[in-house]
């Protein structure tokens, strides 16, 4: 299942957001989304997770928890925001 993050700090980087989704279970691919001119974050990832129980335990756990600072949302990637990676 591939999961869209949203409202992150812009320092959080792609291994900090993959340490936190293993912890519910494997996660296949991590893709955090770069601005082209300044190379930083722009606050939104995509995580892919094999499992659909790990995925509903992740987003069920990690939507609306604090993490440096800001309160992230998590949810299903809907495919027009597939696109947009």
């Amino acid at each position: 299942m591939k999961l869209l993050v949203r409202n992150m700090a812009r320092s959080t980087s792609e291994a900090d957001l993959k340490a936190l989704f293993e912890s519910f279970g494997t996660v296949q691919s991590c893709s955090l989304v770069l601005d082209p001119k300044s190379g930083g974050s722009k606050g939104f990832a995509f995580i892919e997770m094999p499992k659909a129980g790990e995925s509903k335990a992740a987003v069920k756990n990690l939507n609306g928890k604090d993490v440096d600072g800001h309160r992230i949302r998590v949810k299903k990637a809907d495919k027009i925001e597939k696109t947009q990676k």
